[in-house]
């Protein structure tokens, strides 16, 4: 059913039911901070981005109005002195750390969903010169190490704030994700080398 302030409720035990992404931005707003849109967005990045979400500033006002809507969070207009401009900042409600708190119980694990573009043009390597498959593994190989690298430093500030001890241990588990994702492209190069040279395509 709906509430007044413009969410569903679940019928198996009264959460407000959103979308995971709102879910998403609620957490970035449970550490204890009172954030702005220009705050989470980076937060997002540097945390549930490499494992999640990477958002817009559009997706993330979008989500904030939803919880603001539902009573899940709250915004006040805060003065930033002379010659700037004033911000809005957002900070979870009592009501929105019990609904979270819920969810993150509570909500049941759903199964990764994989949509890896670079594996799918591979995948289409009938259509493709062995140099356009090696171009491809290539980029994403650097991709990985790029995002592997990243995750390596966000871990190390994660760690310099007590309350960002569990995101640090998920950076911890980018980092290895992303070290992976470079070693299968390595592999699968190796993989394509083989076949090429059974083949006797080794353009």
């Amino acid at each position: 059913m709906a509430d007044a302030r413009g969410a569903e409720e679940s019928p198996v035990d009264g959460r407000p039911n959103l979308p995971v992404t709102s879910w998403a931005v609620l957490g970035l707003l449970s550490f204890g901070r009172e954030l702005s849109g220009y705050d989470l967005k980076k937060w997002a990045d540097r945390s549930m981005g490499f494992f999640f979400w990477s958002p817009s500033f559009s997706q993330i006002y979008g989500e904030l109005k939803r919880l603001e809507a539902a009573g899940l969070a709250v915004s006040r207009i805060v003065d930033q002195g002379t010659g700037s401009r004033s911000k809005r900042i957002y900070a979870i409600t009592e009501a929105g750390s019990v609904a979270l708190r819920g969810w993150a119980r509570e909500a049941p694990v759903e199964p990764m969903v994989l949509k890896h573009g670079p594996m799918l043009r591979l995948w289409l390597g009938h259509l493709q010169e062995p140099a356009q498959m090696r171009g491809v593994l290539a980029q994403h190989r650097e991709y990985a190490e790029e995002m592997r690298r990243r995750a390596e430093v966000d871990i190390k500030a994660a760690r310099d704030h007590q309350e960002w001890v569990y995101p640090a241990v998920t950076l911890k588990w980018a980092e290895r994700y992303y070290q992976a994702e470079r070693d299968l492209a390595e592999g699968m190069l190796e993989d394509l080398e083989q076949v090429w040279r059974e083949r006797g395509e080794d353009g």
